[in-house]
This record gives structure tokens, sequence and C-alpha cells, in this order.
């Protein structure tokens, strides 16, 4: 005989027993009855759930229903539940179905709006392109327009010239070229020959070392960084070119890539960083000049100044305007808020493509380096050559004037390095490197103290006694470039190894 609860008249499945009632119950419905009343449920007499006495008993099996105790009963149970299973079945296949629509509208929705914003991104970079080649196409236009006129003869050391659009070396052009040579070397009249007292000294220098490397600027699968510059009023400030075709801007207190400026579509060979404004320039192969905005992170100006490799670049001290040489043979003097082209020469009787380019501190003349191992001198406001150096063998790589307007310093394939007195206009001195010695890259420090040459490793030499300082030998690839922070506190350099190295003490 089995226990039945006398509240459930159910089986229990956890049975106790009232003291009170002597009634059995199950322990569950008895404990929340004396909860809500606290009396037994027979009659009414008080009662706590201390008093309940368990019953231990095997587990019990309930009874069956009577409604399962006939054959006909269970097959009527299995069939309810057989109907019940499929409705639900039927349920759960229209909500897939449901499920299945809304993705599918989802997923077309969101097909169709990446293809309008691909559209529209395209369009904009299109618009972008137009704007900034727009006004330098419409000054080339003018620079061809002028080229097909008969050739003009000037009288620079007795060689014809053809000058393309002279029309662009207006007269304020040139008065404001002029004011700003007399500002220039008064100012260095009054320096005279004091050394800076921040300038680090011979001692010092000498014991420069390598203190950080970057290699990370550029990308691998196409190694090389090909030029370097720093920004003269933040020398923290570093400009690279790779070989990658971007153009890298990084500061090297924070050891971070400030911006990364695509849109050439060759390598980029030559970088300058302006003295007072957030742009940049750059020229490559591709033949074209681009002016970019280090904040905005885009081209701002193209200047489409050659038909040709675009082989060196150098700003006027003005900062308003770029020289450029160029495969082409010619050298232009182009406006870097226009992107025009306001003059363009050729030395038709040497006929050979420059190499390199670079301003006299000054400002009204410049250097040229052509392919033929000379080096020539030119008068920007007449635009005429007017003294040529002849002494290397093989093209020329690299130009650098020194700030004290005196020195020219020259490197070409033939492995030495030649000082040229620009007063007397002959060659003082010759430093012969070992052989095959590739000179790359040239450059003074902001006083005129130091010169560093880059190529085969990093040498540094002290003007005057002409003797090497330093000479590093870090980088695995050939030196492209190499550059003096501000009072040479630190040395910096790039190489086909795809690094930037820092030296200091």
């Amino acid at each position: 005989m089995s226990l039945v609860c006398a509240i459930s008249n159910e089986v229990p499945e956890h049975p106790c027993v009232s003291p009170v009632s002597n009634q059995v119950f199950e322990r569950r419905l008895i404990e929340k009855y004396i909860a809500e009343n606290g009396a037994d449920p027979m009659n009414g007499q008080p009662l706590s759930e201390e008093q309940l006495i368990d019953i231990k008993v095997s587990h019990p099996i309930r009874p069956k229903a009577p409604s399962s105790t006939s054959i006909p009963a269970i097959l009527k149970a299995l069939q309810d539940e057989w109907d019940a299973v499929m409705l639900h079945s039927f349920t759960l296949r229209q909500q897939l179905q449901t499920t299945r629509q809304e993705l599918s509208h989802a997923l077309y929705q969101h097909d169709a709006a990446c293809r309008v914003i691909a559209r529209l991104t395209k369009e904009v970079t299109a618009a972008r392109e137009a704007l900034a080649t727009l006004k330098p196409q419409a000054g080339l236009v003018v620079a061809q327009a002028v080229a097909s006129q008969p050739h003009v003869t000037a009288g620079g050391a007795g060689e014809p010239m053809e000058v393309s659009e002279q029309v662009g070396m207006i007269p304020e052009i040139i008065q404001k070229l002029q004011d700003k040579a007399t500002v220039l070397t008064t100012e260095r009249k009054k320096r005279g020959k004091t050394v800076p007292e921040e300038l680090v000294r011979t001692e010092d220098l000498s014991k420069y070392r390598q203190v950080a490397t970057h290699a990370g600027l550029h990308s691998a699968s196409v190694p090389g960084i090909l030029s370097l510059d720093l920004c003269p009023s933040d020398t923290n400030k570093v400009l690279t070119g790779g070989a990658d075709k971007n153009v890298v801007v990084f500061d090297k207190k924070e050891e971070q890539i400030i911006a990364t400026l695509k849109g050439h579509t060759k390598k980029v060979t030559s970088v300058i960083y302006h003295p007072s404004q957030s742009v940049v320039f750059s020229a490559s192969p591709d033949s074209t000049i681009r002016v970019w905005s280090v904040t905005g992170g885009n081209c701002v100006q193209v200047v489409r100044a050659h038909e040709a490799s675009v082989t060196g670049l150098s700003l006027h001290a003005t900062g308003d305007y770029l020289l450029s040489s160029s495969e082409d043979q010619y050298w232009a003097f182009s406006d870097i808020q226009t992107g025009r082209v306001l003059t363009k020469v050729t030395d038709e009787a040497a006929g050979c493509a420059l190499t390199c380019a670079q301003f006299h501190p000054d400002g009204l003349i410049f250097g040229t380096g052509t392919a033929d191992s000379q080096i020539k001198i030119w008068d920007l406001k007449e635009r005429t050559n007017v003294a040529n150096f002849p002494g290397h063998v093989g093209p020329v790589t690299s130009i650098a004037f020194s700030e004290n307007g005196y020195y020219l310093a020259t490197g070409a394939q033939d492995s030495s390095v030649k000082l040229w007195d620009l007063r007397k206009l002959k060659n003082f001195k010759t430093i012969t490197l070992d052989n095959n010695y590739e000179v790359k890259s040239l450059v003074f420090d902001q006083s005129g103290t130091y010169l560093a040459v880059g190529g085969t490793d990093i040498r540094v030499y002290i003007c005057k006694q002409w003797s090497e300082v330093l000479n590093f030998t870090e980088h695995t690839g050939v030196v492209t470039g190499v550059a003096f922070g501000e009072h040479a506190q630190f040395l910096t350099s790039t190489g086909m190894d795809r690094s930037l190295k820092f030296y200091s003490l």
C-alpha cells in the first residue's frame, strides 16, 4: 500500500507526517502551507516545520493515470504527442523561412551600400586629383606654348641656352629674390666666422655612436629609403622618400610615424621639408613634383615641370619657389603655391641629363650636376651658366653648398669628394675615398663646420682641416641620405637596408 499526500492525493516524493493530525503530506506542499498559515491543514492546530517527521521509504513508483492503463488510451496519447510535435516543427520551419528572407534582404542592402561607398570614394579621389592637377596643367600649357617659340640665346659662358617661358620671371619675383639674398648676406656678415656656442665640439662629435634605428617606415616588399631631409625649424621631424613610392614623416622624439603620403607612381628620389610650414615636397622618376600637407596627409599641388625623371630638388630661401633638375636636360624654377613653372632652361651645347641641383644659401645662384661629370653654376636672375667645374669622372651624384657661401662640395661615381672655392672658381681639395666607394649624399651642418658623406658608409669631416672625425658602418646597404640635427646635436641617415638610424652621444 502506497502513501498518499493528504493535500494533493498523490504519492509524495518526500513524505512526512504531522504529529498534530497524524496525516501524511508531501514535504514541499506542507512547508508552503505552514509558511502561509502556521497551522495543520487538517485540524487547524498550530504546526511548525521543525515538528514535521520525515518518513523513510523506498523510491515510490507512481501509479499510472487511469487514462494510460489501456492500449487505446496509450495510442491516443501517442497520437496527440505526435500531432503536437508536427505542429511545433511546422512553426519552426515558418520562422526559419522568415529569418532567411530577412537575412537575404539585409545582405543585399549591405552589398548595395558597399558599392555606393566604393563609387563615392572613387569619385572623391578623382575630384581631388583633378583639383590638385588643374592649376599645374594650366601652367604647363603656357610653358609648352612659349617653348614652341624660337630659341633664345643667353650670354652666360658664351653658350646658347633654350629658355622656356621667360615671361614667368617677372620683375617682382626677381626683386623678391634680390631682397632675400641681401638679407641673408647681411646676416652672414654679422655672424662672421664665429661658431655658435651650442655647436657640438669636434672631440664630442668623435664620440657619437648609434642610439636608435627604425626599419618599419617603408614597405619591406620594395626595400630601400632613397632620400632624407629634416625639418629646419624642428629637427625632430624627419622626412624620407622610399622605393615603395611613399613619403613618410617621422617624429624622432615620439618615435612614431606622423604621416604616410601616397601618390607617386614610381620611387621617391628627393624630399624637402619646408622650414616654416607644415608642408613637404617630393620628386620622382614619374616626372612629377608633389607638394604635400603634413597635417592633412594629402597632396595639395602637383608640379609638372619635366618630361622625364626628376633627379634633383631644392627649396629657395624664400620658401616660395622650387628648383628642380631632370633627365630631360632641363632645370626648372617653379612657384609652389600655384604649381606654375616660372622658367625652364637647358644647356643645348652640353646636351646632357642633369643628375642633381642645389641652391646657394643666398638663393641667387645654384649648382647642377650632370651625367657627364660636370658641375655647372647658374645665375637664377639671368638664367645663364656662369661657371663650370670639370674634374670628376662619371655622373655627379650629389652637391652641397656650405652655409659660409664660399665652399661647394661635390661627389661623383669616381670615389672622391671635391671641394671648390666659389671665390676663386677652382678645386682646392679632393678627398679620395676607398676604391668603388659610392658617394650618394653630401651635407654641411647649419654652421658650415662639418661635412657628412653618405654612400658605402658614413663619414664626417671637419671643414678647413678636412680630416675625418667619424665613420659609421652600421648600415647593411648603401647609405642614401645623411643629415645633421640642430647644432649637430645628432646625425641621422637612411639606406637601402630600409632603416633610419640616429647617432649621438
